[in-house]
């Protein structure tokens, strides 16, 4: 038996933090799990003619290198991603936040290629996708609590398409051009 694949529309404000507002207001209006699996096209044809050098490039003394973007990419996902799953299996136990700029120099991405980081975030966005998929019906409403806020499961997956496009935009902008 074939099942329809959930939509998850554009949440209200209200269903998540205004933090987060600034990753979802970059995302179009349209079907969510069909973003995510373009997005992850996307980056994979932005990503896959880059050699190590430039991975290993960062434009500013202090900031990530591609490589490390590319990590924390995986790394957030995954975490949003956890959030989510979390949530729509009716779990109310509130979720810690995580520090972005603690985790990256503990990745790794620096020792390992771009190619390899790439491919890693490609798997990560199959499984976000999947996972997306797969919910329950009424899964993408319920809520739970991460980094002390209230917030919802749809919420999450726009935030998930948002912090990439977020970070696209900084890699053409700061590490292409």
């Amino acid at each position: 038996m074939m099942t329809t694949a959930a939509r998850y529309d554009r949440p209200d404000p209200s269903e998540y933090p205004p933090y987060y507002g600034r990753y979802i207001d970059q995302v179009p209006d349209g079907d969510l799990l069909e973003m995510l699996a373009a997005q992850s096209r996307e980056t994979k044809s932005v990503l896959g003619p880059l050699t190590d050098a430039q991975g290993d490039f960062a434009y500013a003394p202090g900031k990530w290198t591609l490589k490390e973007v590319v990590g924390h990419l995986s790394d957030a996902e995954r975490v949003f991603s956890y959030r989510a799953l979390r949530f729509a299996r009716g779990d109310r136990t509130p979720l810690p936040s995580f520090e972005q700029n603690d985790w990256v120099p503990e990745s790794g991405a620096a020792q390992r290629t771009l190619a390899d980081l790439a491919a890693e975030y490609a798997d990560v966005r199959r499984a976000t996708v999947d996972l997306f998929t797969h919910l329950p019906p009424g899964a993408g409403l319920r809520k739970g609590v991460a980094s002390g806020h209230e917030i919802n499961v749809r919420s999450l997956g726009w935030i998930i398409a948002g912090h990439e496009r977020h970070h696209m935009k900084i890699i053409r902008e700061k590490y292409l051009s």
